[in-house]
Order: structure tokens, then C-alpha cells, then sequence
């Protein structure tokens, strides 16, 4: 090649950073509010949420590997492989964003259910055509290991900064009497999406793509793909630990909430944990580079999990008066003990992916970043999806009545508050068995990566 290439630089770390960004001001809108706003305000009840989530989730099978496909396999621009499709994903996104909610529930239930169901599947394809190239450009952009490192732990930093708004809505969308003011999601998605937009158009600005991409033009073979993926084993244990992670913590979030809701009567202070849930990352990002080349990505994984493990116990163990408001700011504490494995794996985990992708290349000998990060990013989002209908399902076991909204029984409000602390105890719990004793990356430099020993 005889062009000129920019040096890498802190433009590049900016301007991915901001591609999650980008993809969290839909993403973590949606993961957030969609439940709530179809099941409180639309009048979905819960059993058909948790079904027409699955049925979402299956139709994410079928276009996940394909746009990651497409990506691998198809070039629209010369000068770049990822930001043309990171460009058509972030525009489709602003517009089915804020389709999604619609205030509909004048209409009929039927037709209220059918359009729940189409909003999610459309939004999902196009959430997939932005993510999918987005998430497979971190292997173009350098390779050097810490660098890579540094773009995730820098990724995940536009995810926070994304999450910042994100948890200041509490204080409009909920009215005196604790519910969600519905009537006022389409404008907040309108606003949110095209600000996640103009990330995306900064990841096209600032970064780029360094590594030579070799073009594959064999035909798409999904079976061949699906095996790939299957016999790496630690891109399979960092998988389940993400899936583990996306269940027991993102898709409990609205469960949150409606503790706020019912066990605290008090939607006052739900930023106040939001802001609070955020602060392990905030502590563990400026750590993360030390840590790992002192103990590797793997024991940072496994020293975080077992820390919330523990916290998550704790919690459990103590009792909550909620009339108290200094029982809200133990519940703050506690949280943050637990959600310290979350913030770990959001910083960590991109790097991770892309060793795992390089662990199959330097095996296979065939490179397909988009094939295998669609993959990857499938089964987060199905975990998004069973975790939504698991959290519908557990609520539902809990006594939770949609229709009563913040006016819970004190037993139901409990039960839920348990239920919560249960489901993410033990998830961290599993996650740190997982990182243990499967994964087996391991690193013996800060610059060099050595497969352990079965």
C-alpha cells in the first residue's frame, strides 16, 4: 500500500468511543423503557410481552448472521469496510427508535400486540446493521493487544457517557403518583436517537481502519460459521458470561425500577441509583490497564466476579426497612458491590471478543470478524430477549399486577426485591465458575497471549 495511513492516536479512541454511544442511546432506551412503556402505559400485559420478546429474539437469529454476512462479504466503500454500514444502521435507527413508541393504546389490544412485536423485530434489524460493523471494526483499527484493550475499556466509556441522560429521565417520566408519563417516549426516542446518530457520524470523522482486511468472497456458509464459533471455546465461556451478565443485570433493570416503584415508594431517587450503578465503572476504568497486565484479562474477570458474588450474598442477608430512607442508600451500596462484575465485563470484554476472534483465525486460518462478532452480538440480544421475558415471567411470579403499576402489595414489592438480588447473585456467581475454569486465554505479557494448557 502506498497511501499514507494516520498514525494512531487518541482521535481513534474519541471517535469509537462515541460509536457506542451511538448504539447505547437506542439500545439502553429500549433495554430501559420498552417494557415498561408497552405493559404500564400501552396495556401489554406481561405474558404477552414475554412471548413476543422470544419471537423477536428468534427473528434476531435469522438477521444477525446474515448483515454480519454481508459486512464480511460485501464492500460498499473503497476507503472503509464497516463505517458505510455503520452509517445506513445508525439513520434506520433514528427512525424505528422512535416508531417503537408510539403512544397507541387507543387502538385496539390485538393490534397493540401485533405492532409491539413488529416495532421490536424492525428495530432490532436495524440496531443489528449498525452494531455488527461497528463491533467487528475494533480488530481493523489496530493490532496492537493494548490498544485493543484501551478501545474497549474507551468503548465502554461511550456507553457510560450514553447512559448519562439515560439516567436523569426518571425525573421527567414519572409522575406524582409514581408511573410512567408515556405520552412523553416518542420525543425522548426522537431526541435520543438522533443524538446517537451524530456518534455514529463521528466514528466515520475520526477513526481509522489500519489493518489490511482480507476479502473474503466464499459464499456465506451459516452451518460452517455456526461451528466456528461453537468449537472456540473461549469465545463460547466469554459468550455465556455475557449472556449471564445481559440477563441478570440489563434486563433486570426495569425490576428496579418498579422496587423504587412499590418496596420504596420513592421514583425520587431512582437517578440517584442510576448514577450510582455507574460508578464501579468509573472507578475500574483508569485500574483496568495496571490490572490486566498484572494479572490478565481473565483474573481481572474472575477477581471482579467473585467480589460481587460476595456483595450480592451480603445483601441478601440484610434487612430492609423501606419507610427508611437510609435503607435506600444501603440498597445504593449494595448495588454497587454487585454491579461492579457489570462494569468490569463492559469495560473488558471487547478486547476479549476480539482474542477470541484472533484465537480462531490463527486455527482456521480464515478471517471474519463480521461473521463471528454477528454471532456473538446474536446471542447477547437473545439473551437481551429471554431476559426480558424472564424478568415479565418472574415478576409475574412475584405477585406483580401491571395494571395496580407503582400500587403493589407490600408481600409482592418483597418478593421482587429478592427476586433481584437472587437473579444477580447468582449470575456473577456462575460467571466467575465460567472464567475459572473454561475460558483459557491467557495472558502472559501485557503484549502476548498464550493458549493455557487442557
Amino acid at each position: 500500500m502506498n497511501k499514507t495511513v494516520k498514525p494512531f492516536s487518541m482521535r481513534d479512541y474519541f471517535g469509537y468511543a462515541m460509536g457506542d454511544f451511538g448504539c447505547n442511546m437506542s439500545f439502553a432506551l429500549v433495554s430501559n423503557y420498552m417494557m415498561l412503556f408497552f405493559t404500564q402505559y400501552i396495556g401489554v400485559s406481561l405474558k404477552d410481552w414475554a412471548w413476543i420478546i422470544i419471537v423477536g429474539k428468534v427473528w434476531d437469529a435469522i438477521n444477525d448472521p446474515i448483515i454480519g454476512g454481508l459486512v464480511d462479504r460485501v464492500r460498499i466503500s473503497k476507503k472503509s469496510k464497516f463505517t458505510p454500514w455503520i452509517t445506513i444502521g445508525g439513520a434506520l435507527l433514528v427512525i424505528c427508535t422512535t416508531l417503537t413508541f408510539i403512544p397507541i393504546r387507543e387502538t385496539s389490544y390485538t393490534f397493540r400486540v401485533i405492532y409491539c412485536l413488529l416495532a421490536y423485530c424492525i428495530w432490532s434489524v436495524a440496531y443489528t446493521m449498525a452494531n455488527v460493523p461497528y463491533g467487528a471494526m475494533h480488530s481493523a483499527i489496530t493490532d496492537d493487544p493494548a490498544k485493543r484493550t484501551n478501545l474497549s475499556t474507551f468503548r465502554s466509556i461511550g456507553a457510560g457517557l450514553a447512559q448519562a441522560p439515560l439516567m436523569l429521565l426518571p425525573m421527567l417520566l414519572y409522575d406524582d403518583n409514581e408511573n410512567l408519563k408515556g405520552d412523553m417516549m416518542i420525543w425522548v426516542a426522537l431526541i435520543c436517537s438522533v443524538i446517537g446518530f451524530i456518534g455514529f457520524m463521528l466514528v466515520k470523522i475520526l477513526v481509522t481502519e489500519r489493518v489490511e482486511v482480507v476479502e473474503n468472497k466464499e459464499k456465506f456458509n451459516y452451518i460452517s460459521t455456526v461451528k466456528s464459533f461453537f468449537t472456540n471455546r473461549p469465545l463460547v465461556a466469554i459468550t455465556v458470561v455475557s449472556v449471564l451478565n445481559i440477563i441478570c443485570f440489563m434486563s433486570m433493570t426495569s425490576t428496579n425500577t418498579i422496587i423504587f416503584q412499590s418496596f420504596f415508594h420513592n421514583t425520587d431517587l431512582l437517578a440517584l441509583t442510576n448514577i450510582a450503578s455507574y460508578l464501579p465503572m468509573i472507578i475500574v476504568m483508569p485500574l483496568v490497564g495496571l490490572i490486566t497486565k498484572k494479572i490478565g484479562k481473565k483474573g481481572f474477570l474472575e477477581a471482579i466476579t467473585a467480589i460481587s458474588t460476595i456483595g450480592g450474598v451480603v445483601m441478601l442477608m440484610i434487612p430492609l426497612n423501606p419507610e427508611a430512607t437510609s435503607s435506600i442508600f444501603i440498597w445504593i451500596v449494595g448495588l454497587m458491590f454487585l454491579y461492579l462484575s457489570n462494569a468490569g465485563l463492559g469495560v473488558i470484554v471487547w478486547a476479549m471478543v476480539v482474542d477470541c476472534i484472533d484465537y480462531s483465525y490463527e486455527r482456521r486460518g480464515v478471517k471474519e470478524e463480521g461473521s463471528t462478532y454477528a454471532l456473538y452480538s446474536f446471542f447477547r440480544k437473545l439473551a437481551a430477549g429471554v431476559g426480558s421475558a424472564f424478568a415479565a415471567l418472574a415478576l409475574a411470579a412475584c405477585g406483580y399486577v401491571e395494571e395496580l403499576g407503582a400500587a403493589q402489595t407490600a408481600e409482592t414489592a418483597l418478593n421482587i426485591k429478592i427476586m433481584y438480588l437472587l437473579v444477580m447473585t447468582i449470575g456473577v456467581a456462575i460467571s466467575f465458575v465460567i472464567m475459572k475454569f473454561v475460558y483459557n486465554i491467557k495472558e502472559k505479557k501485557a503484549d502476548e497471549n498464550e493458549v493455557a494448557t487442557e
